[in-house]
C-alpha cells in the first residue's frame, strides 16, 4: 500500500501551517467518543491518519495508550514535536505494522476518506479483537452559511475525481450492511473557530489540493477567496468565526 500522492505533497509541503490555521476539536467531540469507544486508562487505541495531532491530543486525555499513525515525514515530524508523550508511528491506515489484536481501538480523524477501505478495515480488525471498535471524525464546514458556501466552491472548482473528499459521502456507503459490524452511530457536535483573515485563507491553501498547485495557482485562488472575504459582512473583519461541524461516527465488531 502506499500513501495518495496528493495527501503525500501536499501535507509535506504544508505541514508547518496546517497546525497553526486548523481548527481542533470540541472536548464535548472528545466526551462523545470516548464514552463509545470505551477509552479510559488500561484501553489502547491507534490513531490512523494522525497528521500533527490535532485529535490525537484528545485522545491522550482519556488516560488510554494512544499510538499515532502518520505516514507524511512532516505531519510526524511536528506531531512527535508537540506531543513527545505519545507514541509516534510511521505507518499506514492498511499497514500499521501493529502487532494482532494489540489495540482496543482505532480512530480516524480527518483521514479516512484517503484510505482504501476495504484494506484499512482488514487492517482494523487485524489489530483489534473481537469486541474492537472504530471511530471516525470530521471538521465539516457548514455551506448553510453563505460566505462558506462561496468559500467552499472556489476550494472545490480545483478538486478533481482522483483526490477523494468526504462530503459526497461514497465513504459512508462502504459501511453500509457491513458483515461483523454494528451499523455507524453518529453525533453531529458545534465546533465554531475563531481566527483573523489569513486564518480562514490558511483553512483552504494548506488543503492537499491547492497546496500542491504552482505558484502562480495558489495566488488566484487567494484572490479569488479575499474577493469572497470582502464581499461578506461577517468575513470583512479582522476577527471571522467559521462555522465547523464536528462529525462523529462509530462501529464496533459484533
Amino acid at each position: 500500500m502506499a500513501i495518495h500522492h496528493a495527501a503525500e505533497l501536499g501535507y509535506q509541503r504544508a505541514a508547518a501551517d496546517y497546525e497553526r490555521v486548523r481548527p481542533s476539536y470540541p472536548t464535548r467531540s472528545l466526551a462523545v467518543l470516548a464514552d463509545a469507544l470505551d477509552l479510559r486508562a488500561g484501553r489502547c487505541v491507534a490513531e490512523v491518519g494522525a497528521g500533527t495531532g490535532k485529535f490525537t491530543r484528545l485522545l491522550a486525555l482519556t488516560g488510554a495508550r494512544v499510538v499515532a499513525l502518520e505516514p507524511v515525514a512532516a505531519m510526524r515530524d511536528r506531531l512527535a514535536e508537540l506531543l513527545p508523550q505519545v507514541e509516534v508511528v510511521d505507518g499506514l491506515a492498511e499497514a500499521t505494522g501493529l502487532a494482532d489484536g494489540e489495540m482496543d481501538a482505532v480512530v480516524a480523524a480527518q483521514a479516512w476518506h484517503w484510505f482504501d477501505p476495504a484494506a484499512a478495515l482488514a487492517e482494523v480488525e487485524r489489530v483489534t479483537h473481537k469486541r474492537g471498535r472504530l471511530g471516525l471524525v470530521w471538521n465539516t464546514l457548514d455551506e448553510t452559511v453563505p460566505w462558506v458556501a462561496e468559500y467552499s466552491k472556489i476550494y472545490r472548482q480545483w478538486r478533481t475525481e482522483a483526490v477523494p473528499g468526504h462530503r459526497d459521502g461514497r465513504w459512508r456507503r462502504f459501511f453500509d450492511d457491513l458483515p461483523g459490524w454494528a451499523p455507524l452511530a453518529a453525533q453531529h457536535v458545534p465546533n465554531p473557530f475563531v481566527t483573523d483573515r489569513e486564518g480562514v485563507l490558511g483553512q483552504a491553501l494548506t488543503s492537499s489540493v491547492i497546496s500542491t498547485l504552482d505558484t502562480g495557482s495558489r495566488a488566484q485562488v487567494r484572490q479569488e477567496l479575499e474577493a469572497v472575504l470582502d464581499r461578506h459582512k461577517e468575513s470583512s473583519g479582522d476577527r471571522i468565526e467559521i462555522p465547523y461541524v464536528t462529525d462523529l461516527y462509530w462501529t464496533a465488531r459484533i
